[in-house]
């Protein structure tokens, strides 16, 4: 039996919403964080050597890391949908967004959250240069959704499911203005008429409102 181990505020909400688009039945297992630390509790951290979230359990497989539970349950469970073939026009842009939410997105994201608990000052030189990166990449998000309807193109794919986290849950820990990408907002508002989205949200989350605008 798949069953997701969903900490609360983490990047399992993603597991969530592609078993909830794929529509393959699960368990869900919710923890949450622990209120001083915000961290994961002990019995999260028991499920893998690293203690992080996301963690799915499949019978005798024990599998952590978010794109890889993503491809995972796509080809195991979800038989190929979601994801582009190789002989898909769209498949190089695919890729490419999968891979750029956790290779480039949410690490400028986490280094700026990190950075911020410091309590340097804003001329900061290292602060400037990570911000300037955080810019960058919502630049290219924006320039992208400005151009196509989701990320790998016409059709809405997991790599929509890996960036969306960033752009909405990720700024309860590093608040940031989408404001000035009015093609991320309106691509926000798309997603969030998504059914599979909202029951993954109320499912995962209830106690929290999406981040939609």
């Amino acid at each position: 039996m798949l069953t997701v181990h969903h900490l609360g505020k983490s990047q399992s909400e993603r597991i969530v919403w592609l078993c909830e688009e794929l529509g393959i039945p699960y368990e869900l297992k919710r923890y949450e964080r622990v209120p001083v630390t915000l961290l994961a509790p002990p019995e999260y951290k028991a499920l893998h050597p690293l203690g992080a979230a996301p963690v799915i359990t499949d019978d005798d497989v024990v599998l952590a890391e978010s794109a890889a539970i993503i491809e995972y349950i796509a080809a195991r469970h979800g038989k190929g949908r979601l994801v582009l073939a190789a002989d898909h026009p769209d498949f190089a842009q695919f890729l490419y967004w999968f891979h750029f939410a956790n290779g480039t997105l949410q690490p400028a994201t986490g280094r700026n959250m990190i950075l911020g608990r410091l309590s340097l000052p804003a001329d900061n030189p290292l602060m400037r240069a990570m911000k300037g990166r955080l810019d960058l990449a919502l630049g290219l998000v924006e320039s992208r959704l400005g151009k196509v309807e989701y990320f790998a193109g016409r059709d809405f794919t997991t790599a929509d499911i890996m960036i969306v986290f960033t752009l909405t849950t990720m700024r309860y820990f590093l608040p940031f203005d989408l404001a000035p990408y009015p093609a991320i907002l309106a691509y926000l508002q798309r997603i969030g008429r998504r059914d599979a989205y909202r029951r993954a949200m109320k499912k995962g989350d209830p106690e929290m409102a999406p981040l939609l605008t």
